[in-house]
């Protein structure tokens, strides 16, 4: 079923089963699609590609996942998402500035700590993390071990 020796990754040929079971019918709006662990079973591939092949298919708006419930096949009447322009850890990195910038997030209170980070953006841990690294490389916010990371002084903050 999956070309191994070929040149297409075996993410993309994942997707594009998933993908056409979807425009058959096979996997009707709403339906849930396999798990990443069954899709890494069914063709034997790392948990990684199984994820790659499900981020591919998402980004193209044709499934959604659901924090805790599983990913399903989005409606064809609701418009697929356009491709994201920027990474999401810059889009989360920015969004907190704006909430600084803002006054929502104050000098040296916390900032919005990983894990919620995960579940606001629905996005993998790492993603967080690169997302506060850049925050602190750029001043906005410095991490104190053990306590978390929390808003830089106003006079640390970078100037446009």
């Amino acid at each position: 079923m999956l070309d191994h020796d070929g040149d297409t990754h075996l993410y993309v040929q994942i997707a594009d089963i998933i993908r056409e079971q979807i425009r058959r019918g096979e996997l009707p709006p709403g339906h849930p699609i396999p798990s990443e662990a069954a899709v890494q079973s069914e063709f034997g591939v790392a948990r990684t590609t199984a994820r790659r092949a499900f981020h591919l298919l998402r980004e193209e708006g044709l499934i959604y996942t659901v924090q805790g419930e599983g990913t399903f096949v989005s409606s064809p009447d609701s418009a697929p998402r356009k491709p994201r322009t920027i990474p999401m850890y810059r889009k989360i990195a920015d969004d907190v500035v704006d909430a600084i910038r803002g006054g929502d997030l104050l000098p040296r209170r916390p900032i919005p700590s990983e894990t919620a980070l995960v579940q606001k953006y629905e996005v993998a841990r790492e993603t967080a993390r690169r997302a506060i690294a850049l925050l602190r490389e750029r001043g906005w916010v410095y991490t104190v071990p053990q306590r978390g990371s929390f808003v830089s002084p106003e006079d640390a903050w970078p100037r446009d």
